[in-house]
C-alpha cells in the first residue's frame, strides 16, 4: 500500500497493491513501474523522485520488495512502514549485531529506524503502535446489551478444533507436552497417544456454573475434540458473532492465539474476558511458537494488553493450574455487572488520530542534527532540565531553546529509575510512557551533568 500527497491539492492519494508469492514476468514489471523502479531489477540508481511518500507492507512484502528492487530499495528504505504484528526489537533489526551476537532470524536484520515497525499492541516502545479499529458502539447499542446479558452463558475462544486439543499451539513432536503448555496436564491414552485433562478439567468447572458455546469450523461432523456439552455454532460470520457476543457475559480463552483482536471485541461487546497466566511467561527461549521471531519479549498471559491496559473489572487473568482460583474467578464474573467497553486507541478517531500523527511527524529520511551542538554551554547556561512544580520529575527547562523533535520536548519528563528497571516499567510507576525519541536528548554529558 502506497501514499503519495497529491500535488493539485486535493489531498493524498491512496494505493493498494497485493503481491502474489511468485509472480510472472509481466507482473513483476507492473509492481517495478507502481513502485518507480528503474529497468534492471533496480541495478540502475533512482534519478527522479519517488512516486510516493510512504509505504505499508508486511515482513512478505518487504521481502518481494527486495527481491524485484535490488539496490533500489534503500533509496525507498527510509518511507517504508513495515505492520508487525509481534513486534521486532532492536538487537533483530540491526543486521550486524543480530548476526554477531545470535540474534538473526529469518525475520529482522532490515537496519530500518526500529519506529518504521508498526505493531497491533503497544508491546515496546522500540516500535510504532499501529493497532486497529474494532467496533464501537452507540449509547443505546449499550444499553440494549446490558438489558439482554445471558449471565450464565460463556463463548470459547478457539475457532479451530486443535485449539480445543492442545489450547496453546503445542509443538507437533513434543515429548512431554505438559512442559509446553503449562496449564495442561496429560496421561496417555489409547495407542500411546496424550490425552488433555487439564482443558477437560477447568471446562468440566466452567460447566457448573455457565452454558459454554463454541464457534469451532467443521464441515461434516461435529470436531471430536470439542465436549459434548459445548453448543457449537460452526464457523459464525462476523455480525452474527457480534451478536452471540453482546449475549454472552463471558468470553474465555484457551492460551491460544496470542494477541488477537477478538478479546477487545467481546469487550467492547459487554463480555468479561477470561485468561490464563503462564508461568513462566512465554517467548522465544521456552516455546516453540515464537522460535525464530525477531523478539525475546515474554508474554505474561494470552493478552498481556488486555491484562495491564484494561485489567479488572473487564479481563481477568488466573492460573488454570490452580482449580480453586479458577473456579472462584468464574464466581465473581457471574456477580459482576460491567458495561461494554473500547479504549480509545481502539476506536475509530483514536486510530485515525494516531496514524494523522505518524503520518504528519515521523520522518526517517531527514538527518538529525547532532545533539548536543558544540556551543550547548552558551545556548543552554542553566542546563536542559528544571524540577517542576509540586513534582520530583524533570521537564525541558521553559528558558532552554527546543530542537525541532516528536513528540515535542515539553512533554518530556524525567525520572531516575531503580537499579536493573527498564525504561517502560520506571516510567509506568510514574505514570508515564517511555518514549525512545527523547533518549538522545538525555543520553549525553551535558545533560547527566546538569
Amino acid at each position: 500500500m502506497k501514499w503519495k500527497e497529491d500535488s493539485r491539492g486535493s489531498g493524498e492519494s491512496l494505493s493498494i497493491c497485493s503481491i502474489m508469492q511468485v509472480l510472472p514476468l509481466h507482473k513483476a514489471r507492473q509492481i517495478e513501474r507502481f513502485l518507480g523502479v528503474p529497468p534492471g531489477r533496480g541495478s540502475c540508481p533512482l534519478t527522479g523522485p519517488l512516486p510516493f511518500d510512504l509505504i505499508y507492507t508486511d515482513y512478505h512484502g518487504l521481502q518481494q520488495m527486495k527481491q524485484h528492487m535490488g539496490l533500489s530499495l534503500k533509496k525507498h528504505k527510509c518511507h517504508i512502514r513495515v505492520i508487525d504484528t509481534f513486534g521486532t526489537e532492536p538487537a533483530y533489526n540491526h543486521e550486524e549485531y543480530a548476526t554477531l551476537h545470535g540474534y538473526r532470524t529469518n525475520w529482522g536484520y532490515w537496519n530500518l529506524n526500529s519506529r518504521q515497525y508498526m505493531t497491533m499492541f503497544p508491546h515496546t516502545p522500540d516500535n510504532s503502535f499501529m493497532g486497529f479499529v474494532s467496533e464501537e458502539l452507540n449509547e443505546t447499542e449499550k444499553r440494549n446489551i446490558q438489558e439482554n446479558k445471558v449471565k450464565n452463558m460463556a463463548v470459547v475462544y478457539g475457532k479451530e478444533a486443535s485449539m480445543w486439543k492442545q489450547g496453546m499451539n503445542l509443538p507437533q513432536d513434543s515429548t512431554d507436552i505438559s512442559e509446553s503448555d503449562p496449564f495442561i496436564q496429560t496421561d496417555t491414552g489409547v495407542n500411546g497417544k496424550h490425552r488433555d485433562k487439564g482443558k477437560e478439567k477447568f471446562l468440566q468447572i466452567l460447566h457448573r456454573y455457565m452454558e459454554v458455546h463454541g464457534t469451532v469450523y467443521y464441515e461434516t461432523q461435529r470436531p471430536p475434540e470439542v465436549p459434548a456439552f459445548v453448543k457449537n455454532h460452526g464457523l459464525l460470520p462476523q455480525q452474527e458473532l457480534q451478536q452471540l457476543l453482546r449475549k454472552a457475559k463471558l468470553f474465555i480463552g484457551f492460551g491460544f492465539p496470542y494477541e488477537g483482536p477478538a478479546p477487545l471485541e467481546a469487550i467492547a461487546n459487554g463480555c468479561i474476558y477470561l485468561q490464563p497466566k503462564f508461568h513462566p511467561p512465554h517467548s522465544s527461549l521456552n516455546h516453540e511458537f515464537f522460535r525464530g521471531k525477531p523478539t525475546s519479549r515474554e508474554v505474561s498471559s494470552q493478552h498481556p494488553y488486555a491484562e495491564q491496559y484494561i485489567g479488572q473489572p473487564h479481563v481477568m487473568t488466573v492460573d488454570y493450574n490452580n482449580s480453586e482460583e479458577f473456579e472462584t474467578a468464574v464466581r465473581e464474573i457471574m456477580r459482576t455487572k460491567v458495561e461494554p467497553y473500547l479504549p480509545y486507541e481502539y476506536t475509530c478517531e483514536g486510530m485515525l488520530a494516531r496514524v494523522h500523527a505518524y503520518i504528519q511527524h515521523q520522518d526517517f529520511c531527514s538527518l538529525e542534527a547532532p545533539f548536543p551542538p558544540a556551543n550547548a554551554s552558551r545556548v543552554w547556561p542553566g542546563g536542559l532540565f528544571t524540577l517542576l512544580p509540586n513534582s520530583t520529575l524533570l521537564g525541558w527547562a521553559a528558558n532552554s531553546t527546543a530542537p525541532p523533535c516528536w513528540p515535542p520536548l515539553s512533554a518530556l519528563r524525567l525520572t531516575v529509575s531503580k537499579e536493573g528497571q527498564s525504561c517502560v516499567e520506571a516510567c509506568q510507576t510514574s505514570g508515564l510512557v517511555c518514549e525512545p525519541a527523547f533518549f538522545r536528548f538525555i543520553n549525553n554529558k551535558e545533560a547527566l551533568i546538569k
